[in-house]
């Protein structure tokens, strides 16, 4: 990783001195690593500095960026940020803090100590000094919301764990789709502009996946929704006598198995 005196990073940038203080004094640029009486940037500055000055041609003020870079940090979505008013206070200072501390968890989450390290291997959580710094501030109200209504945060997570392995299964095979074609001993004799040409495809395969994956799990959930709500109106439906029936032939065939 390449290391840069500040003077340095200004002319591989592009960006002024003087500019590249002003992004630190306004928390856009992480400050440097002090060697000595040396700051040293690296890499991660330098892409930074190249982002920050796209988005000032583009028009963004710096308020704007700064919310967008925090939103990133924390692995929030430009919809996070740009979205209307959020439901509930909850989720405000989520957005503004970012961070709850561990018996903020255990109180709104029953969360115990596999939660948590289960919300880190997830990333919906990732320790920030004596805190956690929230990845998903709505997924986690979300969570909370569940936990209120009776169910157990760690249901979710392990759900989340299972779809977390099957949809690795599910992006596997759409990149094999490219990588089953071009990827053998021909690859090493292809030209620069032909892997770039397969580079090219493989990068189109993201967004053609996302949105079939999208488009499929959102109509099975509405399915299976609309089951579930099909199996509660059974219960509204039927004589309670029924049910009675139905249990007491259940009991008695019991009995008479034993």
């Amino acid at each position: 990783m390449a290391e840069y005196r500040i003077n340095d990073l200004a002319q591989v940038s592009g960006v002024s001195v003087r500019n590249i203080r002003v992004y630190q004094d306004r928390g856009l640029l992480p400050a440097p690593i002090i060697k000595g009486r040396t700051g040293w940037y690296s890499d991660e500055h330098l892409v930074r500095l190249n982002l920050i000055s796209r988005m000032l041609e583009r028009g963004y003020t710096f308020a704007t960026i700064s919310e967008l870079l925090h939103a990133a940090h924390y692995g929030m979505t430009v919809e996070h940020v740009l979205r209307g008013s959020p439901r509930g206070g909850r989720l405000r200072s989520l957005r503004r803090a970012a961070t709850i501390t561990i018996t903020e968890l255990r109180k709104t989450l029953n969360a115990s100590d596999r939660t948590i390290a289960l919300s880190q291997t997830l990333g919906l959580l990732a320790k920030d000094g004596a805190q956690y710094a929230i990845r998903n501030p709505e997924l986690l109200e979300g969570a909370e919301a569940l936990v209120r209504g009776g169910i157990d945060i760690d249901a979710l997570l392990d759900r989340w764990l299972r779809v977390e392995a099957d949809l690795a299964d599910v992006a596997h095979s759409f990149v094999s789709i490219i990588t089953d074609r071009y990827f053998d001993e021909r690859l090493r004799d292809m030209s620069d502009v032909e892997i770039a040409k397969v580079a090219g495809l493989i990068q189109t395969v993201r967004p053609m996946a996302h949105e079939i994956v999208e488009t499929t799990f959102s109509r099975a959930l509405d399915k299976e929704i609309s089951q579930a709500v099909g199996m509660a109106s059974k219960y509204f439906e039927s004589p309670p006598d029924e049910f009675s029936a139905d249990e007491s032939s259940d009991s008695a065939a019991k009995e008479s198995d034993e």
